[in-house]
Protein backbone atom coordinates (compact mmCIF):
# COMPACT_ATOMS: atom_id res chain seq x y z
CA UNK A 1 0.00 0.00 0.00
CA UNK A 2 1.10 3.21 -0.75
CA UNK A 3 2.03 6.73 1.58
CA UNK A 4 -0.81 8.55 -0.08
CA UNK A 5 -3.18 5.72 0.72
CA UNK A 6 -2.53 5.54 4.57
CA UNK A 7 -2.71 9.78 4.59
CA UNK A 8 -6.29 9.40 3.18
CA UNK A 9 -7.11 6.80 5.92
CA UNK A 10 -5.63 8.47 8.89
CA UNK A 11 -7.20 12.52 8.08
CA UNK A 12 -10.81 13.18 7.58
CA UNK A 13 -11.77 15.05 4.30
CA UNK A 14 -14.40 16.77 3.41
CA UNK A 15 -15.32 16.16 -0.73
CA UNK A 16 -17.85 17.90 -1.73
CA UNK A 17 -19.82 21.36 -1.04
CA UNK A 18 -22.45 20.13 1.25
CA UNK A 19 -20.48 18.58 3.77
CA UNK A 20 -18.43 21.91 4.21
CA UNK A 21 -21.89 24.25 4.92
CA UNK A 22 -22.82 21.74 7.11
CA UNK A 23 -19.90 21.86 9.58
CA UNK A 24 -19.92 25.78 9.15
CA UNK A 25 -23.69 25.59 10.37
CA UNK A 26 -23.64 23.37 13.40
CA UNK A 27 -20.34 25.81 14.08
CA UNK A 28 -22.45 28.87 13.99
CA UNK A 29 -25.12 26.92 15.60
CA UNK A 30 -24.01 26.06 19.10
CA UNK A 31 -22.53 29.55 20.34
CA UNK A 32 -25.78 30.33 19.23
CA UNK A 33 -28.07 27.65 21.24
CA UNK A 34 -25.60 28.95 24.05
CA UNK A 35 -27.12 32.99 24.05
CA UNK A 36 -30.34 31.24 24.09
CA UNK A 37 -30.34 28.93 26.52
CA UNK A 38 -28.54 31.64 28.71
CA UNK A 39 -30.63 34.38 27.90
CA UNK A 40 -34.13 32.62 29.05
CA UNK A 41 -32.54 31.59 32.58
CA UNK A 42 -31.83 35.22 33.10
CA UNK A 43 -35.19 36.51 32.43
CA UNK A 44 -36.57 33.67 34.33
CA UNK A 45 -34.89 34.51 37.46
CA UNK A 46 -36.33 38.08 36.72
CA UNK A 47 -40.11 37.21 36.17
CA UNK A 48 -39.80 35.73 39.48
CA UNK A 49 -44.32 36.26 40.82
CA UNK A 50 -43.49 37.99 43.72
CA UNK A 51 -46.96 37.70 44.75
CA UNK A 52 -46.00 34.02 45.20
CA UNK A 53 -46.50 32.33 48.65
CA UNK A 54 -43.43 31.07 49.27
CA UNK A 55 -41.95 35.08 49.25
CA UNK A 56 -44.17 36.14 51.45
CA UNK A 57 -42.02 37.81 54.44
CA UNK A 58 -43.75 35.03 56.86
CA UNK A 59 -42.43 32.16 54.65
CA UNK A 60 -39.11 33.86 54.06
CA UNK A 61 -38.94 34.24 57.95
CA UNK A 62 -39.64 30.89 58.89
CA UNK A 63 -37.24 29.75 56.52
CA UNK A 64 -34.38 32.01 57.32
CA UNK A 65 -35.61 31.35 61.52
CA UNK A 66 -32.69 29.85 63.53
CA UNK A 67 -32.88 25.45 65.00
CA UNK A 68 -33.03 26.64 68.66
CA UNK A 69 -32.99 29.79 70.58
CA UNK A 70 -31.78 30.87 73.50
CA UNK A 71 -34.46 31.77 76.50
CA UNK A 72 -33.71 33.73 79.76
CA UNK A 73 -36.19 32.91 82.45
CA UNK A 74 -36.87 35.83 84.50
CA UNK A 75 -40.06 34.40 86.16
CA UNK A 76 -38.10 34.10 89.46
CA UNK A 77 -37.37 37.58 89.54
CA UNK A 78 -40.43 38.89 89.37
CA UNK A 79 -41.80 36.19 91.65
CA UNK A 80 -39.28 36.50 94.48
CA UNK A 81 -41.63 35.91 97.24
CA UNK A 82 -41.75 37.53 100.86
CA UNK A 83 -38.98 39.71 102.11
CA UNK A 84 -36.41 38.50 104.82
CA UNK A 85 -36.36 40.28 108.20
CA UNK A 86 -33.04 41.81 107.69
CA UNK A 87 -34.27 43.38 104.23
CA UNK A 88 -37.41 44.76 105.71
CA UNK A 89 -34.92 46.21 108.69
CA UNK A 90 -32.51 48.03 106.40
CA UNK A 91 -35.00 49.16 103.74
CA UNK A 92 -37.56 50.50 106.55
CA UNK A 93 -36.88 50.28 110.18
CA UNK A 94 -33.67 50.98 110.82
CA UNK A 95 -34.78 55.28 109.74
CA UNK A 96 -35.80 55.46 113.35
CA UNK A 97 -34.70 52.11 115.35
CA UNK A 98 -30.67 52.73 113.87
CA UNK A 99 -30.73 55.91 116.04
CA UNK A 100 -33.38 55.74 118.69
CA UNK A 101 -35.17 58.38 116.93
CA UNK A 102 -38.03 59.04 119.08
CA UNK A 103 -37.00 56.47 121.40
CA UNK A 104 -37.88 53.74 119.02
CA UNK A 105 -35.25 51.03 121.15
CA UNK A 106 -32.01 50.60 118.91
CA UNK A 107 -31.32 47.83 117.01
CA UNK A 108 -29.04 44.84 118.99
CA UNK A 109 -30.00 47.16 122.39
CA UNK A 110 -31.01 44.21 125.19
CA UNK A 111 -31.81 47.14 127.82
CA UNK A 112 -33.90 49.01 125.21
CA UNK A 113 -35.56 45.71 124.11
CA UNK A 114 -35.73 43.67 127.47
CA UNK A 115 -39.81 45.08 128.26
CA UNK A 116 -40.42 44.20 124.88
CA UNK A 117 -39.65 41.23 124.64
CA UNK A 118 -41.52 39.79 127.31
CA UNK A 119 -44.80 40.65 125.54
CA UNK A 120 -44.05 38.28 123.49
CA UNK A 121 -44.17 38.25 119.38
CA UNK A 122 -47.99 37.78 118.77
CA UNK A 123 -48.43 41.24 120.75
CA UNK A 124 -44.89 43.18 119.43
CA UNK A 125 -45.99 42.44 115.94
CA UNK A 126 -49.68 43.49 115.97
CA UNK A 127 -47.93 46.91 117.36
CA UNK A 128 -45.84 47.24 114.22
CA UNK A 129 -49.09 46.45 112.37
CA UNK A 130 -51.42 48.88 113.90
CA UNK A 131 -48.55 51.72 114.72
CA UNK A 132 -47.93 52.98 118.27
CA UNK A 133 -46.66 56.29 119.33
CA UNK A 134 -44.42 57.93 116.91
CA UNK A 135 -44.51 54.73 114.59
CA UNK A 136 -46.74 54.57 112.16
CA UNK A 137 -48.63 51.54 110.53
CA UNK A 138 -46.36 48.80 109.31
CA UNK A 139 -43.48 51.38 110.48
CA UNK A 140 -44.50 53.74 107.49
CA UNK A 141 -43.62 50.36 104.93
CA UNK A 142 -47.65 50.59 103.97
CA UNK A 143 -47.08 47.91 100.93
CA UNK A 144 -45.23 45.24 103.50
CA UNK A 145 -47.56 42.06 104.16
CA UNK A 146 -48.08 41.15 107.70
CA UNK A 147 -46.01 38.20 107.14
CA UNK A 148 -42.86 40.54 106.08
CA UNK A 149 -43.71 42.98 109.70
CA UNK A 150 -44.09 39.62 111.18
CA UNK A 151 -40.06 38.84 110.08
CA UNK A 152 -38.76 42.22 110.86
CA UNK A 153 -39.79 42.30 114.15
CA UNK A 154 -38.35 38.83 114.94
CA UNK A 155 -35.11 40.19 113.12
CA UNK A 156 -35.03 42.91 115.33
CA UNK A 157 -36.05 41.54 119.09
CA UNK A 158 -33.85 38.33 118.14
CA UNK A 159 -31.07 40.95 117.50
CA UNK A 160 -30.98 42.01 121.20
CA UNK A 161 -31.71 38.43 122.95
CA UNK A 162 -35.06 37.25 122.11
CA UNK A 163 -35.92 33.85 121.14
CA UNK A 164 -38.72 34.52 118.42
CA UNK A 165 -39.14 32.08 115.52
CA UNK A 166 -39.04 33.20 112.22
CA UNK A 167 -42.24 32.70 110.64
CA UNK A 168 -42.31 30.30 107.52
CA UNK A 169 -43.12 31.58 104.26
CA UNK A 170 -47.16 30.11 103.14
CA UNK A 171 -46.94 27.30 100.66
CA UNK A 172 -46.86 28.85 96.90
CA UNK A 173 -50.17 28.75 95.19
CA UNK A 174 -50.81 26.85 92.05
CA UNK A 175 -50.45 28.79 89.22
CA UNK A 176 -53.80 29.30 87.37
CA UNK A 177 -54.39 28.07 84.05
CA UNK A 178 -52.94 30.27 81.27
CA UNK A 179 -55.99 32.03 79.12
CA UNK A 180 -56.42 31.86 75.81
CA UNK A 181 -54.31 33.99 73.64
CA UNK A 182 -56.32 37.15 72.07
CA UNK A 183 -55.87 38.89 69.10
CA UNK A 184 -57.00 42.25 69.74
CA UNK A 185 -54.36 44.64 70.22
CA UNK A 186 -54.24 45.80 73.96
CA UNK A 187 -55.20 49.86 73.92
CA UNK A 188 -52.19 52.79 75.35
CA UNK A 189 -52.21 52.99 78.88
CA UNK A 190 -53.48 56.15 80.03
CA UNK A 191 -50.55 58.15 81.90
CA UNK A 192 -52.12 60.20 85.22
CA UNK A 193 -51.38 63.18 85.56
CA UNK A 194 -48.31 64.25 87.53
CA UNK A 195 -47.23 60.33 87.16
CA UNK A 196 -42.88 60.27 86.34
CA UNK A 197 -41.70 59.66 83.23
CA UNK A 198 -40.58 56.14 82.42
CA UNK A 199 -37.14 55.63 83.61
CA UNK A 200 -37.01 58.82 86.10
CA UNK A 201 -37.74 57.70 89.89
CA UNK A 202 -40.98 58.66 91.52
CA UNK A 203 -40.51 60.56 94.51
CA UNK A 204 -43.68 60.32 95.57
CA UNK A 205 -43.51 56.65 96.05
CA UNK A 206 -40.06 56.57 97.42
CA UNK A 207 -40.94 58.80 100.39
CA UNK A 208 -43.58 57.02 101.37
CA UNK A 209 -41.54 54.01 101.61
CA UNK A 210 -38.70 55.79 103.21
CA UNK A 211 -39.00 59.32 104.04
CA UNK A 212 -42.64 59.35 105.55
CA UNK A 213 -42.11 57.61 108.93
CA UNK A 214 -40.32 60.79 110.10
CA UNK A 215 -41.50 63.36 107.91
CA UNK A 216 -44.98 62.23 107.86
CA UNK A 217 -45.08 62.83 112.02
CA UNK A 218 -42.64 65.68 112.25
CA UNK A 219 -40.50 62.85 114.31
CA UNK A 220 -36.96 64.52 115.53
CA UNK A 221 -38.09 67.78 114.59
CA UNK A 222 -38.54 66.30 110.25
CA UNK A 223 -40.09 69.09 108.68
CA UNK A 224 -43.45 68.07 107.61
CA UNK A 225 -44.73 67.56 104.43
CA UNK A 226 -45.86 70.99 103.21
CA UNK A 227 -45.02 72.96 106.03
CA UNK A 228 -43.40 76.12 103.95
CA UNK A 229 -42.31 77.90 107.51
CA UNK A 230 -40.26 74.61 108.26
CA UNK A 231 -38.70 74.22 105.06
CA UNK A 232 -37.63 77.84 104.21
CA UNK A 233 -34.60 77.86 106.03
CA UNK A 234 -33.58 74.34 104.14
CA UNK A 235 -34.57 75.95 100.96
CA UNK A 236 -32.39 78.80 101.33
CA UNK A 237 -29.43 76.57 101.56
CA UNK A 238 -30.22 75.56 98.25
CA UNK A 239 -30.81 72.06 96.25
CA UNK A 240 -27.54 70.97 96.06
CA UNK A 241 -27.51 71.03 100.20
CA UNK A 242 -30.39 69.24 100.11
CA UNK A 243 -29.41 66.38 98.30
CA UNK A 244 -26.20 66.13 100.63
CA UNK A 245 -28.09 66.01 103.83
CA UNK A 246 -30.31 63.29 102.83
CA UNK A 247 -27.93 61.45 100.98
CA UNK A 248 -24.88 61.74 103.77
CA UNK A 249 -27.09 62.09 106.79
CA UNK A 250 -27.60 64.79 108.80
CA UNK A 251 -28.59 65.34 112.98
CA UNK A 252 -30.98 62.39 113.64
CA UNK A 253 -31.74 61.33 110.26
CA UNK A 254 -29.68 58.42 108.79
CA UNK A 255 -28.03 58.75 105.71
CA UNK A 256 -30.09 57.71 103.02
CA UNK A 257 -33.16 58.01 105.62
CA UNK A 258 -31.80 55.03 106.65
CA UNK A 259 -32.38 52.88 103.65
CA UNK A 260 -29.03 52.74 102.22
CA UNK A 261 -30.17 50.06 99.19
CA UNK A 262 -31.77 53.55 97.70
CA UNK A 263 -29.64 54.84 94.22
CA UNK A 264 -28.68 58.75 94.63
CA UNK A 265 -30.68 59.51 91.93
CA UNK A 266 -33.83 57.69 93.87
CA UNK A 267 -33.20 59.72 97.47
CA UNK A 268 -32.98 63.08 95.03
CA UNK A 269 -36.33 62.49 93.21
CA UNK A 270 -37.65 62.25 97.25
CA UNK A 271 -35.93 65.35 98.20
CA UNK A 272 -37.71 67.09 95.04
CA UNK A 273 -40.75 65.77 95.93
CA UNK A 274 -40.79 66.65 99.77
CA UNK A 275 -39.35 70.53 97.78
CA UNK A 276 -42.13 70.70 95.57
CA UNK A 277 -44.63 70.54 98.05
CA UNK A 278 -43.39 72.97 100.35
CA UNK A 279 -42.39 75.88 97.50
Amino acid sequence: MSENEHGTEDKIQFDTPKQVITLLALTALVPIVIVVLVTQFIANMRSVDKASPALAPEAVAKRLKPVGNVAFDNAGDAAQGPKSGEDIYKSVCSACHATGVAGAPKFGDKSGWTSRLKEGQKHLVATAIKGQGAMPPRGGGAGLSDLEIERAVVYMANSAGGRFKDPAAPAPEKAPAAAPAQDKTPAPEKVAAGAPAAGKADGKKIYESACAVCHGAGIADAPKPGDKAAWAPRLKSGMNALYVSALKGKGAMPAKGGNTALADADVKAAVDYLMGLAK
